[in-house]
């Protein structure tokens, strides 16, 4: 399958993979991805009757995870028709934008609660004297907006699906043109400060954060650990793969690099990456479940209910300080 018409070596990008690969795993991203994240949302939202910041936090990302995995089926539908889109242009452009849009917000939401727990282990006295759901809902608050924004001027101003050897294209295989129009700026902003930004964040205040932590023998410290440990490999095995190989790949449309036999294995790696980069809406609920484990929750999944017992929050690291 060829990815662009502005490589002299297109004829010898393949990778056949990509046609069990996808569906397969987006199938059980969205199967899995949706029980456990509409099981948050419900707990959350329903069951905690004290909501922390992270908290707040968490069922944005819950939200975001959701959104994301009901677009699946259109993508799982492309790649099963062999990369082939019937849907629209429209369609195309919604999906497509949407696909892409929640690996970012992930991203900083996976970031606010970072700093949050950075604030809460290394700064206990302020983080007290902060930790309201008025602050959080205003940083979620403007994620969203700044993010819908984002999302809805690319969505007008994205390139559209295009028809090549009677297969239409949908968010992949753009021109020459394309790029340098917008694609280029668009990708660039996108991998400083979607992604290397928050992973800065992600992957310095953390082990920070871990080591503070370590030296506090309880149950909550423990708890917050997990937490710790659950967004550096959702970062490291999701995110991380996906920004160094799109990295390339920009490098590769902006001919920057010329090597075909390069140019070939960022292909395939870009395929892998783009499943990879899926699984944090399914690893997520992971997360949420370590946020609640102090809480004792006992959920039995069926299909007439959902039982959580009664819960607490795990977001209380300092809660000791709170008699001073």
């Amino acid at each position: 399958m060829n990815t662009s018409n502005n490589i002299s070596c297109d004829a010898e990008l393949t990778a056949d993979f990509q046609f069990y690969l996808f569906p397969i795993t987006y199938i059980l991203v969205m199967v899995f991805g949706l029980l456990g994240n509409l099981g948050a949302l419900y707990i959350f939202i329903f069951k905690t009757e004290h909501k922390s910041p992270s908290s707040i936090y968490i069922i944005s990302l819950a939200v975001a995870d959701t959104i994301f995995l009901c677009v699946l089926p259109f993508r799982i539908h492309y790649h099963l028709n062999g990369n082939n889109w019937t849907f629209g242009n429209v369609a195309c452009r919604m999906t497509g934008t949407v696909f892409f849009a929640n690996v970012y917000i992930s991203i900083a939401f996976m970031s606010c609660i970072c700093v949050d727990r950075y604030l809460a282990t290394a700064h206990p006295h302020m983080y007290l004297r902060l930790r309201n759901t008025r602050c959080a809902g205003a940083v979620s608050t403007f994620i969203w907006v700044f993010g819908g924004a984002a999302i809805l001027a690319f969505m007008f101003t994205s390139p559209d699906s295009h028809t090549t050897n009677g297969r239409t294209s949908c968010f992949e295989n753009f021109s020459e043109s394309d790029w340098k129009t917008n694609l280029v700026l668009y990708s660039a902003l996108s991998l400083v400060f979607g992604a290397l930004f928050p992973s800065i964040i992600i992957l310095v205040l953390y082990p920070v954060v871990a080591r503070r932590i370590a030296q506090i023998k309880t149950r909550t410290a423990r708890g917050a650990l997990r937490i710790i440990y659950t967004i550096l490999a959702i970062t490291v095995l999701c995110f991380l793969p996906y920004h160094l190989v799109y990295l390339l790949h920009l490098l590769l449309r902006t001919q920057v690099i010329h090597n075909c036999l390069l140019a070939d294995g960022i292909y395939k790696a870009r395929r892998v990456t783009m499943a990879l980069v899926s699984m944090n809406s399914l690893l997520d609920p992971v997360l949420y479940y370590f946020a609640t484990s102090h809480c004792k929750l006992n959920c039995k999944w069926n299909f007439k209910r959902l039982k959580p017992r009664k819960k607490r929050d795990v977001y209380a690291i300092s809660e000791r300080l709170q008699a001073h």
